[in-house]
């Protein structure tokens, strides 16, 4: 179903039944990211997926985004949704929006699960991220499948799940240049490290050991900054860690969802 907030519509999907649980993809990805979670989530959790703005079937305005603007696109859904508490999971720039939201809005979640996902900029940020728009408005989407794709997953994983590659590489290929860009800009620019602090509520840190993007040394200093939090570092997976490993994605959420349930 489509919702309108903040000036655009959101496209979202929930199912099952149980507390709130609220999942947010990867930049160049959509609501499906998290496919392979929800078999095991919905049969004890009311999940709600969204694509992010600009990506999947929500809107795709043009124009530069902020994380507080997509912190303030999520709290419009969930009021239309009468969510008031919920678990989230976010990875990559779902967990930069979860970060942005916790310290922003801080009470309505009730646990946090960051994957593969950052706190602060590198130095580089401005410059890597505007050369990837560049080449997207240049060439299109299709130009940076297959860079993306050797970030995304280790060498052996991409080449024993040809299936798996070219799914996610149709949702990298079909997501709105104007959805891209405007992304991009917005996560190039967090720098929330010092602020985690400021956020009260349970957290599990997961990130794949051969993450080069988001290296297991940033989730390492994301969870010494939040405080009682837990760090998990998936063996034999790069950034799409939920895709890649999701025995030991799924075991690790379904235990750390568990315990703060009840």
């Amino acid at each position: 179903m489509k919702i309108k907030t903040n000036g655009i519509e959101i496209n979202c999907v929930i199912e099952g039944e149980g507390p709130w649980v609220t999942m947010s993809h990867s930049l160049a990805c959509n609501l499906s990211m998290w496919d392979p979670q929800m078999e095991m989530l919905k049969k004890s959790y009311k999940v709600l997926r969204f694509d992010t703005r600009g990506h999947g079937a929500s809107s795709a305005p043009g124009g530069t985004y902020t994380l507080d603007q997509m912190a303030d696109d999520l709290h419009g859904l969930f009021a239309e949704l009468g969510i008031k508490r919920t678990h989230w999971v976010g990875l990559s720039m779902g967990g930069m929006i979860g970060e942005t939201y916790a310290l922003k809005y801080p009470g309505v979640f009730q646990s946090m699960v960051l994957a593969d996902t950052t706190s602060r900029r590198p130095p580089n940020a401005e410059q890597m991220w505007g050369d990837r728009v560049r080449m997207a408005r240049e060439k299109g989407m299709d130009a940076l499948v297959e860079g993306t794709l050797g970030r995304w997953f280790t060498d052996p994983y991409r080449k024993a799940n040809a299936a798996v590659m070219e799914r996610i590489g149709n949702d990298i290929r079909n997501t709105p240049v104007n959805g891209f860009a405007g992304c991009c800009e917005a996560i190039a620019k967090i720098d929330v490290l010092d602020r985690l602090k400021e956020i009260d509520c349970p957290a599990l840190v997961i990130v794949g050991e051969h993450d080069h993007g988001t290296p297991p040394e940033m989730a390492r200093q994301i969870q010494a900054n939040l405080r009682g939090s837990e760090l998990l570092i998936i063996p034999s997976a790069a950034h799409l860690s939920n895709v890649e490993q999701p025995e030991i994605f799924n075991k690790a959420l379904t235990e750390f969802l568990g315990k703060h349930s009840r």
